[in-house]
């Protein structure tokens, strides 16, 4: 990849990171030094994944729980595989049983996948004990660790959407300190938490799926009106699926296919394929919001659980399609609008060992902290707040269905080589910010750090669009008068956190992290 190291044109003073050993890149300092400790303990990229994946569940618990899900792009041996550990909705689930889909509560909870994706992992590629992997975790949940500001920001900002009565206590007794979220630096422990990670170590992961804690659940789901038993915990798989991919410019983009929106992304690079940009322009930055829409709209009509879908994936990424679709955009912004081809809270890690393995992975309980429900320190996901009670709907409410999913790891390749695993987390921010780090790199030669410091927009809505402060004046008048409704949102959470890793063809390491949060870089 064409790296321009030396200039940096964005206000960050992040700098790129190079090594050559190791690296792990995440939004937290001690979760990322999980991960490290694991490479230097003679771990591969995938053990510093699952490690740095279990840390978070207690350093970042507003953005992702032991009741997530988890995706995966593995670059392990020289070759691909992909992960998708996101769960179902439950067995005795069912449209005609509710009349709404709340965020909160038991109802919006699906069936958590990615303590089992760890397992799968570890199963195939790992080098050390699944036990060792979750020690890090252990010991901040137990003995303490002190908050960092911006996560401190995120808990309190949560509380206000979490009810204070006995069907959410679980969550009171294990995320707030004498009934208040820590402050900035406080030193906490949660040993509730702590308790379900040394069950899920001991037992290899069986306690949360077949045991003592997956008993806890069915009880508790019972208790409250829920749908979840154990059953649904017992028969869930974390599958091995093909990534997918579309060439952009010279390179491959790969996303793992739906349930996930990595294909939004996609679609996306290759509407844009068609087009060749030498600047970041009111040009450039116009067609690229059509193409996210175009994107959005066919994702949210076509893509659901894959055995419910009726359109192929393979059509929706195809050469002819993008062209099709490439030549709808004009000069004026477009509502988005549906068409045929023919035929929330997320923590996102990457990290890179000495021999060339890479493992690209995300892990979310969808809306900070998903449904709000705690049962004995696992933190379920409201994940089924994406269905539709519409029966006419591709992703309508049906019993043992994945629902269309937001969270997606990515990975660029050039010539059958791998570059490296990129990401942005944030809910339907995802694949807006996977295109645009893409493009930054590929077309604007942005090193990865320059790539991640980008001013970024946000498709919203219809034709509404949201940018960050700072945003190019003379670019947000242009799209104005192309007709885009354009907002500045102060909310730096809004546009995502990302992390990159490049492998140069020396075997060195290139990173970059995301600054406009709390992020880190561990190498060695």
């Amino acid at each position: 990849m064409n790296i321009n190291y030396y200039d940096n044109p964005f206000s960050s003073k992040r700098m790129n990171i190079i090594a050559r050993n190791g690296v792990v890149c995440t939004g937290n300092n001690l979760a990322t030094q999980a991960g490290l400790r694991m490479l230097q303990a003679g771990g591969n990229a995938v053990d510093a994944a699952i490690a740095t994946a279990a840390c978070l569940t207690v350093v970042e618990p507003c953005s992702n729980g032991l009741g997530s899900d988890g995706f995966a792009i593995v670059w392990m041996k020289d070759k691909m595989y992909g992960m998708n550990s996101s769960g179902h909705s439950p067995y005795l689930i069912s449209a005609d049983k509710i009349n709404e889909i709340p965020k909160r509560g038991w109802i919006p909870v699906t069936v958590p996948g990615a303590v089992k994706g760890w397992k799968a992992l570890n199963d195939r590629f790992g080098s050390l004990p699944f036990k060792q992997l979750l020690e890090p975790a252990i010991d901040y949940a137990k003995n303490g660790y002190p908050v960092s500001p911006e996560i401190a920001r995120m808990w309190k900002k949560a509380i206000s959407t979490i009810p204070n009565s006995d069907e959410f206590k679980g969550w009171y007794d294990t995320f707030t300190f004498e009934g208040k979220t820590p402050e900035p630096g406080q030193f906490i422990r949660m040993p509730k938490l702590a308790d379900a990670l040394e069950k899920i170590a001991n037992t290899n992961t069986d306690a949360l799926y077949y045991g003592e804690l997956a008993d806890r659940i069915d009880e508790e789901s019972r208790k409250f009106g829920g749908f979840l038993r154990k059953k649904d915990l017992m028969d869930h798989v974390a599958e091995w699926v093909e990534p997918i991919h579309v060439d952009y410019h010279g390179y491959q983009v790969w996303e793992l296919p739906p349930n996930g929106q990595g294909i939004v992304a996609l679609m996306a690079l290759n509407i844009l394929n068609n087009f060749n940009f030498e600047s970041r322009n009111a040009e450039c930055v116009h067609t690229q919001m059509e193409a996210l829409k175009m994107a959005f709209a066919d994702a949210k009509e076509y893509v659901t659980d894959p055995q419910c879908m009726n359109v192929s994936v393979d059509d929706l990424i195809s050469v002819e399609y993008g062209k099709q679709r490439a030549k709808q955009i004009t000069s004026c912004a477009l509502p988005p609008r549906v068409d045929k081809p023919h035929g929330s809270g997320t923590v996102y890690l990457c990290t890179a060992d000495k021999d060339g393995n890479m493992v690209s992975y995300i892990q979310s309980n969808y809306m900070g902290f998903g449904s709000g429900i705690v049962v004995d320190g696992i933190s379920l996901q409201n994940r089924g707040y994406d269905f539709s009670l519409n029966p006419n709907h591709v992703n309508y409410l049906m019993p043992h269905k994945k629902t269309y999913h937001t969270i997606i790891p990515g990975f660029l390749t050039k010539d059958n080589k791998p570059v490296g695993p990129f990401g942005v987390m944030g809910g339907y921010m995802q694949p807006q910010g996977h295109m645009q780090v893409v493009t930054n790199m590929i077309d604007f030669h942005l090193n990865p750090q320059m790539a991640l410091d980008a001013k970024r927009f946000q498709w919203v809505e219809n034709m509404k669009f949201i940018v960050e402060p700072g945003f190019d004046e003379n670019i947000i008048s242009e799209l104005k008068k192309r007709g885009h409704e354009i907002e500045i949102e102060p909310e730096l959470s809004m546009f995502g956190r990302g992390q990159i890793v490049v492998r140069l063809e020396n075997g060195v390491y290139v990173a970059g992290c995301e600054s406009r949060t709390d992020s880190n870089i561990a190498c060695y």
